[in-house]
């Protein structure tokens, strides 16, 4: 029997509190939310997802005040970005006491935190009163919800309730920066974009696989934070990058995923086009739905084009590399 959908904040917040799985809705991503400070319900996180155990997972906070309890120390940069940027789109990875359950954090000593900027996960927060362990409310390696009703595709008999907090606006998932090691490294971009972090808080170290295509990650390189295995965000349909100057038609049943609409759309069975005044941020809300339509259409290979390596960009593109890298 599957679960529930709905918009009962207490009930879903009384459902967290004795260790059942919630998917909760964010400004990135719709979120798979169990009791961050539950090993049990933490573990189910795990197997509801079929998510690798050495794969770190996000913890979600109501207000600042829980850093003082699950994180060691906050260097004054860690705090600039979080009173610019909280609530919103962005993760900080610091070092943690031990309130935080090491599954949470794959064995590390450092814990990803954000405050999310949705005011039904806020309002699901405070009524929980406890920090909420949340990765994307999808099976491992797929695609992201956008919608209470992706969540429920993919997840519906394995969890115990989604709510629905409408389309998310954001649509990609949060940028995460980490001070575990001192000196601040962009590990995944994402919501917020590099460039406003740089201008509030100076020189910021870019993890070689964000920018690097050609780099493939260790395991050891890939647990430092959430989302960071090479093969993720995956549609189930084989998806291959193209330049949009490319000139050949394409052969057999093919989609297309671009940011604009092409000059020509010669030989495509079905394109998406994520903004067509080029706008990254309408891009990014789009993305996740544009792909999850073109992967429902029985296609033989999605083609998609690059955006620009700029702002949201770097996140749209960390994305299309991942899901590449994950249908070939």
């Amino acid at each position: 029997m599957g679960c529930a959908i709905g918009t009962d904040v207490k009930f879903a917040a009384e459902l967290l509190r004795s260790g059942k799985l919630v998917a909760l809705p964010t400004e990135t991503v719709y979120g798979l939310g169990a009791h961050a400070l539950d090993p049990t319900a933490v573990a189910r996180i795990f197997e509801a997802k079929g998510r690798p155990w050495f794969d770190p997972l996000i913890v979600h906070v109501a207000d600042e005040a829980w850093l003082e309890r699950i994180v060691q120390d906050v260097p004054p940069a860690a705090r600039r970005l979080a009173e610019r940027f909280w609530p919103g789109p962005l993760s900080l990875v610091l070092p943690k006491t031990e309130l935080i359950p090491d599954l949470v954090t794959s064995g590390l000593p450092s814990v990803a935190v954000r405050m999310p900027l949705h005011p039904l996960a806020q309002s699901l927060l405070r009524e929980a009163d406890v920090p909420v362990a949340a990765p994307s409310a999808n099976l491992f390696g797929r695609l992201s919800p956008t919608t209470a009703g992706h969540v429920y595709e993919q997840l519906g008999e394995r969890i115990d309730y989604v709510l629905d907090g409408g389309p998310c606006g954001v649509g990609v998932e949060s940028t995460v920066v980490s001070f575990a090691e001192g000196t601040p490294c962009l590990l995944r971009p994402g919501g917020v974009p590099l460039e406003e972090i740089e201008a509030l808080i100076g020189p910021v170290v870019v993890q070689a696989s964000t920018d690097d295509p050609g780099h493939r990650q260790s395991s050891e390189t890939a647990r430092t934070a959430p989302g960071m295995l090479p093969q993720h965000y995956a549609p189930r349909t084989r998806l291959r990058l193209v330049s949009a100057d490319m000139k050949q038609v394409p052969q057999g049943k093919v989609g297309l995923l671009c940011l604009v609409t092409p000059a020509s759309t010669a030989g495509y069975a079905a394109i998406e086009v994520l903004s067509e005044t080029g706008d990254l941020r309408e891009a990014a809300a789009r993305f996740f739905g544009a792909l999850r339509r073109l992967d429902q259409q029985g296609l033989d290979e999605i083609h998609a084009e690059l955006v620009p390596e700029t702002d949201l960009g770097r996140a749209l593109n960390d994305r299309l590399r991942r899901a590449a890298s994950s249908t070939e």
